[in-house]
């Protein structure tokens, strides 16, 4: 019997542990552990941080969908990876800790043959002074994050109907913060919901980015395929922007957030200030700080996790300059090199280097964006991790290959800019791959037959869609394995 730990329930290992479990017979354990109650689908948080979904809308309770399945859910936090055992057992093992419930506090050691990390990442609010929930910003990084935004936005919204100015800033909360398009699409459905309520001429919007160009997203721009023509998503971008009468402050590394301003350094060294009324910032991501011990109880942290408390891989982590970086740096079954049993899914493993290119101010603070690993990478990285794991325990098989490089995958992004399925929009666009590779593709660092983009009533409807249809997969409703991740 092989036992298979997850842990995390979200997008990468919830994907992981359904498919584990409808594929592997039930003499094998599917066991996953995570602090969180629910399973939530978090493309859709924008749409809650502007009223337009209620949380009920985007989540679903874990424990009912894996006792159905047969996975054993333990809600608690991991603490600390053993892979080589104890001075008691050979066999690896996480030490977890219980949360929310009668076991609360209570720690408990859980072996394991095969661990998947799909721990996603420690939202680092801390690293800016000021910065979050609770402090001077929102945020729509989770369900009850975007409940609070729309809470804070409804107050705006009501001074704005009694003639009172508002101005709303909007963007990326630290210098070397992820997840642009998140922030893009809340900012575009601000923006919508105040232009609905015909309040545009008592609102300033302002977008406020780490992005060297806007459009950049983590993942040094892209050239796209629009309605016959090539174009960046620079000007893709800075048209929505501009469109809305939207301004923006680009190459800005958030410093420090005070009620109702925020300071900032640009990448010309040169420092400034931001006042407003209502600000929505991402903040950093980092690991969640799991630790790792060897047989001696020797910390191996370094030896598991990158400084970024991101778990190596099988990626290229040698520190070359930029113009030598390689699409094949990139792991393609993200394996840890040093425990072979271990696999890193999602924002759970840590990226060879930065897509976009590092930048750094005359101060040497560094103002570029981390690589995206959201959504749909997730998804399939999951899903390969699992097909390798499955095919290790019934046939022997451990040369996996199930293979999933983000430099040889594609994705599909929609950047809702309005909830209204008469009246509202958005921008779909598809990148392939999502790393470049400028040695295969030396024009466009991609295929640029893939790499397409358009905007309009129709991408509203489809991100609606899949709202709908990833929470159906993700429930384990009927046929639910044959939808795509």
């Amino acid at each position: 019997m092989a036992k298979v730990l997850v842990l995390g329930a979200g997008i990468s290992g919830h994907t992981a542990s359904t498919w584990l479990r409808k594929k592997l017979n039930k003499k094998h354990e599917v066991i996953v552990v995570a602090p969180t109650t629910h399973y939530h689908w978090i493309p859709s948080n924008i749409w809650i941080g502007v009223g337009r979904m209620t949380t009920d809308q985007v989540k679903f309770r874990l424990e009912n969908r894996y006792k159905k399945a047969g996975i054993v859910f333990k809600q608690a936090k991991a603490v600390s990876i053993h892979p080589e055992g104890d001075k008691n057992s050979e066999k690896g093992f996480v030490t977890i800790e219980y949360v929310g419930q009668d076991k609360s506090g209570k720690t408990e050691k859980v072996e394991y043959d095969f661990l998947i990390n799909a721990t996603g990442p420690k939202l680092k609010f801390e690293a800016t002074e000021g910065l979050g929930p609770g402090k001077n910003t929102v945020s729509v990084c989770s369900f009850s994050h975007a409940a609070g935004a729309w809470e804070k936005l409804q107050e705006s919204l009501a001074r704005m109907e009694k003639g009172e100015k508002q101005k709303f800033l909007i963007g990326t909360g630290h210098a070397g913060a992820t997840c642009q398009g998140a922030a893009f699409e809340y900012i575009l459905n601000v923006h919508y919901e105040i232009a609905k309520r015909k309040l545009e001429h008592l609102a300033e919007i302002k977008w406020i980015t780490n992005e060297y160009e806007i459009g950049d997203f983590g993942m040094g721009g892209a050239y796209i395929k629009r309605g016959g023509y090539i174009t960046s998503t620079k000007t893709f971008a800075e048209s929505f922007l501009k469109e809305r009468n939207i301004s923006w402050i680009k190459r800005a590394g958030v410093k420090k957030v005070e009620p109702g301003k925020v300071f900032y350094e640009l990448l010309d060294g040169t420092e400034h200030e931001e006042e407003f009324d209502f600000s929505m910032l991402i903040p950093a991501f980092s690991g969640p700080g799991l630790k790792a011990f060897n047989k001696n109880d020797e910390d191996i942290t370094s030896v598991l996790f990158a400084p970024n408390g991101f778990m190596k891989v099988d990626a290229d982590y040698t520190k070359k300059p930029f113009e030598e970086w390689k699409a094949t740096d990139w792991p393609s079954t993200y394996q840890n090199p040093n425990y072979n049993n271990i696999f890193a899914a999602g924002i759970a493993f840590a990226p060879p280097h930065p897509i976009s290119k590092p930048m750094f101010s005359p101060n040497g603070t560094g103002i570029f964006p981390a690589p995206p690993r959201t959504g749909m990478p997730s998804g399939v990285i999951g899903k390969i991790i699992a097909d390798n794991i499955i095919e290790w325990i019934k046939k022997g098989d451990n040369s996996l290959k199930h293979k999933a490089s983000m430099a040889s995958m594609g994705a599909a992004c929609i950047v809702s800019a309005g909830f209204g399925h008469f009246k509202g929009a958005a921008a779909t666009m598809t990148v392939f791959p999502i790393v470049q590779d400028w040695d295969k593709y030396p024009t466009y660092g991609r295929d640029i037959r893939y790499t397409v983009g358009e905007a309009g009533l129709a991408g509203h409807w489809l991100k609606w869609f899949m709202h709908y249809m990833f929470l159906h997969k993700a429930k384990g409703y009927p046929f639910w394995w044959l939808l795509p991740e």
